[in-house]
């Protein structure tokens, strides 16, 4: 294996014993057609203004559509929505004929359920290797009182109750 390869595979054990939190990122595109995929690559970046994170892979299908819209939504999954997760990393065509979800007030495709809804502005794209990192302004916070869902180790699962013990 050569120096390279062996970085990758280090860098990728590294990251996946990094616990993250599951989102389904959603759009529409300019056909008004709604689009999603699952996203862990997310985090908060300010308070003021508020503004978030996350980044999408250049050979993800939608990746032009994403980097074209003017808004998304971050939808925070919670820990009974594996199968949304599941759903929006599948080769699925239609995702959203497989799921709930309705068209919010801001005009933006928003889960059904989800722990917590951001709505947001895209304010900034940064170019960052093979993804681009799209940063959103908050325009609208929904927040449920569930679990989350969590991903680790290419595993995806709710907090165990004895974590909080």
């Amino acid at each position: 294996m050569d120096r390279k390869t062996e970085q990758v595979a280090r860098f990728k054990e590294a990251m996946g014993n990094y616990p993250t939190g599951v989102t389904v990122v959603t759009a529409f595109d300019a056909d008004k057609k709604p689009m999603g995929l699952t996203v862990n690559s997310f985090a908060s970046v300010s308070l003021e203004p508020l503004l978030i994170l996350w980044s999408i892979d250049k050979r993800v299908s939608t990746y032009n559509d994403f980097l074209n819209t003017e808004k998304f939504s971050v939808n925070i999954l919670g820990a009974d929505q594996g199968d949304l997760c599941t759903l929006f990393s599948s080769r699925v065509a239609d995702r959203f004929s497989e799921c709930d979800w309705k068209e919010s007030d801001l005009n933006l495709p928003v889960l059904s359920d989800a722990l917590a809804v951001l709505q947001c502005k895209t304010v900034q794209q940064i170019e960052a290797g093979d993804h681009t990192i799209l940063i959103g302004e908050v325009l609208d916070i929904r927040n449920e009182s569930k679990e989350p869902l969590l991903y680790h180790r290419r595993t995806i699962g709710a907090i165990p109750q004895e974590f909080y013990s």
